[in-house]
């Protein structure tokens, strides 16, 4: 049973600049919560006890985030308020935190090696912080932790996408026609030339790894964006082991860009009774 995931949060954020510059673009909020506790709450419901959030020098206010803030606890306790209190207290409640420094951006290879230690001789998960899934059925990484319990093998979370945006995402190529969620792979590209992208079988954020992974991730060269990418070891990987593509059930936000980040702040704004009145009525102001 997988018991420990990895959330890659060092990148520059450079898409969200000049804010992310002082502010990391995992604590961008969703209304009054961030990006990251969203991913981290995915790992928790799907039962994951360990998390290791690989971050870099100038994130120590994700770690802080996730830190009690005893001054401010007492502060809303002295004014009885219990209710923000148990917000507060309750962050990421239900598992174990762990962080660690990426000395540099190399990749998101590289990010996932720096976890070889924490994972050991593990299957485990990885959940890219960039990439929000919203479901009333099991979460998104859930899903796939039940596929591979089937399968015994690495799998790659996946969604279709247009030709035109293969681009931006690793691709997949089944061996055989697809026949449901579940697929084993022959070959996955990472960000091909449209003209050249196998399928529209995109990764879409989230993993589930073999420790077998390590071993390539150690040796591999640099590839696309002159950084190592984890979609070329697991290339490798298939030469030894099964990898197969699930591909998830569940509404997709990449909250790394604009216009995904606002629709989510408007999809969540509808689901809060307090808010979704209110909204709604700016919306329609909005369209006229």
């Amino acid at each position: 049973m997988i018991k420990k995931a990895v959330i890659p949060a060092a990148g520059y954020g450079t898409r969200f600049l000049p804010i992310t510059k002082a502010l990391p673009k995992e604590l961008l909020p969703i209304i009054d919560r961030p990006t990251i506790e969203y991913i981290v709450d995915e790992a928790i419901k799907s039962g994951i006890t360990d998390i290791l959030l690989i971050v870099s020098s100038n994130k120590n206010a994700i770690i802080d985030y996730f830190d009690y803030n005893i001054e401010l606890e007492t502060i809303l306790l002295s004014k009885n308020k219990e209710e923000e209190y148990r917000m507060v207290r309750d962050i990421a409640r239900g598992a174990n935190l762990h962080f660690i420094r990426q000395k540099e951006q190399l990749g998101l290879g590289h990010a996932v090696l720096q976890a070889e230690a924490f994972i050991g001789n593990e299957p485990f998960a990885v959940l890219l912080g960039d990439d929000m899934y919203v479901t009333q059925k099991e979460p998104a990484i859930k899903q796939m932790m039940n596929a591979f319990e089937k399968t015994n093998a690495s799998i790659l979370g996946t969604m279709e996408v247009s030709y035109e945006d293969t681009y931006k995402y690793g691709i997949c190529t089944p061996k055989t026609e697809k026949k449901g969620s579940l697929a084993e792979l022959k070959d996955v590209v990472e960000k091909p030339d449209i003209e050249v992208a196998p399928s529209r079988s995109a990764i879409g954020g989230r993993y589930i790894l073999t420790p077998t992974i390590f071993k390539y991730l150690k040796s591999q060269q640099r590839g696309k964006g002159n950084e190592i990418q984890l979609t070329d070891a697991i290339l490798r990987l298939m030469k030894e082991e099964k990898v197969y593509s699930y591909d998830i059930d569940a509404k997709r936000y990449d909250v790394g860009n604009k216009l995904d980040y606002i629709e989510a702040i408007i999809d969540f704004g509808l689901e809060k009774e307090d808010l979704k009145e209110g909204l709604k009525e700016i919306l329609k102001r909005k369209v006229k």
